[in-house]
């Protein structure tokens, strides 16, 4: 199993576009850095950081008590931050008031959709390009069950995205460095127990990335099995693009006006949603959003793996 995965790296790797994939990240990247270093030596001297919290509280407060529309779980969200935001001036722990190395590395996760983009790329192409170069046949024909074969595949598309977040994560760790040097505080703070508690920023940094690569794994686990069942990796592409692009936007309007619209992917896919406490569905749970990815995970893989095993090696 690990030859077969590695021989589907190898693949990957062979292809001249992985290497533009990789470039073109990479510079997505240092362009954002230049533009961010711009516009901050633009701005005039921030102000202390115990002013700019206490400007955070009384904007906080301000929305508790004019947003009769705010939910629950937003409302202790806001007043979460407020008692952070109390706790740093009590203990006299001084905000990030400029761009860090650390802050910098959390914005740039905005470009993990960039990210996500090629890793759907390459879940599109796998399955499909081996009918598109009429090798499929020697493929089937070897001695290892159909299974192997396409799990190596899903395999393959896995770490290639890993890699490709990895890449995003550590370029964005020596530009930051570089261009905005390292943070007066190097933990992150949260509100847990009842209580403020401090958090290693590295492994926040690792949970905001793996939160926010969730969606994208998901569409190439869609692309993947589009591949595999119509084998043609255009229409997979064009499908899952199109569904990046406008499926949080579409759910969204669903959801103002029907509650059953929790139960649609893109209202799971943001599990980011439970950190900010601004859910698209009131009531809806982390664990409720770990059950619908599941379930449309174990549907996405189901249809590939049966219609790849029955399908016959002629077709």
């Amino acid at each position: 199993m690990i030859r077969l995965i590695q021989n589907e790296w190898i693949k990957i790797f062979k292809r001249p576009g992985t290497y533009v994939m990789i470039g073109l990240l990479i510079l997505m990247a240092c362009t954002f850095a230049g533009f961010t270093k711009y516009d901050e030596n633009r701005q005039k001297e921030p102000a202390s950081w115990q002013r700019v919290v206490q400007a955070e509280n009384a904007a906080y407060e301000k929305e508790m008590t004019e947003g009769t529309h705010l939910s629950k779980d937003h409302k202790d969200y806001l007043q979460e931050q407020i008692k952070i935001n109390e706790y740093r001036l009590e203990h006299n722990l001084p905000a990030d008031t400029k761009m860090t190395t650390w802050s910098f590395i959390e914005e740039n996760s905005q470009l993990l959709s960039l990210a996500g983009l090629f890793m759907i790329i390459i879940a599109a192409g796998i399955v499909a390009g081996e009918y598109t170069w009429g090798t499929v046949k020697m493929l089937l024909i070897r001695p290892i069950s159909r299974p192997k074969i396409l799990f190596s595949k899903y395999a393959a598309v896995v770490l290639f995205g890993l890699f490709m977040i990895s890449v995003l994560f550590i370029v964005s760790a020596l530009i930051g460095a570089v261009l905005f040097g390292s943070s007066e505080t190097s933990v992150h703070f949260a509100y847990e127990g009842g209580k403020v508690v401090e958090q290693n920023m590295f492994l926040y940094l690792l949970k905001i990335y793996l939160m926010k690569s969730v969606d994208v794994f998901m569409l190439a686990t869609m692309a993947f099995m589009i591949s595999a069942v119509f084998r043609s990796s255009s229409l997979a592409i064009g499908i899952s693009l199109f569904l990046l692009f406008i499926g949080t936007n579409v759910t969204m309007l669903i959801a103002m006006k029907y509650e059953w619209a929790k139960y649609l992917l893109f209202a799971n896919t943001n599990l980011l949603q439970y950190e900010n406490g601004q859910t698209l569905v009131d009531g809806m749970t982390l664990g409720f959003s770990l059950a619908m990815l599941a379930v449309y995970y174990v549907v996405f893989q189901l249809l590939a793996f049966v219609t790849f095993t029955k399908r016959d090696v002629a077709a």
